[in-house]
């Protein structure tokens, strides 16, 4: 299955700001998907998926866009 991932931020330094990721698992997490961008839980202020707020124990579906905010900070 497909999954559209969006990094904002901080999370986008040496990585990618959208990419489709395939995934093999039908049981994967956003949890799951976080450990394989080598992404803390800690890390992470905001998750939505399909622009919804969420959080890691939801199970990702194909064709689900997972949007990953980090805290920040601005005026």
């Amino acid at each position: 299955m497909n999954v559209e991932v969006r990094l904002f931020a901080t999370f986008r330094n040496g990585r990618f700001k959208k990419k489709n990721i395939e995934i093999v698992e039908n049981e994967t997490k956003v949890k799951d998907l976080l450990n394989e961008l080598g992404i803390k839980e800690e890390e992470i202020a905001l998750i939505i998926v399909n622009g919804m707020h969420s959080n890691v124990d939801r199970k990702l579906e194909e064709g689900d866009t997972l949007a990953l905010f980090p805290p920040v900070a601005g005026g």
